[in-house]
């Protein structure tokens, strides 16, 4: 099972950018994390595998929804109102399991290969 993450690029604040994380293999509960220089992972959201949970971190709630194709086998996460605070290399990672919002980066087994956001102020 492998998990290509896409869409990063650089944007400027007030903008909008659209990660995609494609999985191989079965359907998963997916997560997307962040890490940004000289800080640890933090989590930004989660989709069940289902389709049906969400899960959003405080600090991109309202402006981030994450959103997910099954037939596709992938999970999109739309960015809006993007701050430079949001830079960030972006992982997206998945895990079996009943559906759920897994939002603990150590319940996942699978990660992507991480893609870089970059917003410019």
């Amino acid at each position: 099972v492998q998990l290509q993450a896409s869409g990063g690029g650089l944007v400027q604040a007030g903008g909008s950018l659209r990660l995609s994380c494609a999985a191989s293999g079965r359907t998963y509960n997916m997560g997307w994390f962040r890490q940004a220089p000289g800080k640890e992972r933090e989590f930004v959201a989660a989709i069940s595998w289902s389709g049906g949970i969400t899960y959003y971190a405080d600090s991109v709630k309202g402006r981030f929804t994450i959103s997910r194709d099954n037939a596709k086998n992938t999970v999109d996460l739309r960015m809006n109102s993007l701050e430079p605070e949001d830079t960030a290399v972006y992982y997206c990672a998945a895990t079996p399991g009943l559906p759920r919002a897994v939002i603990t980066d150590t319940e996942y087994r699978l990660w992507g290969q991480g893609t870089q956001v970059t917003v410019s102020s």
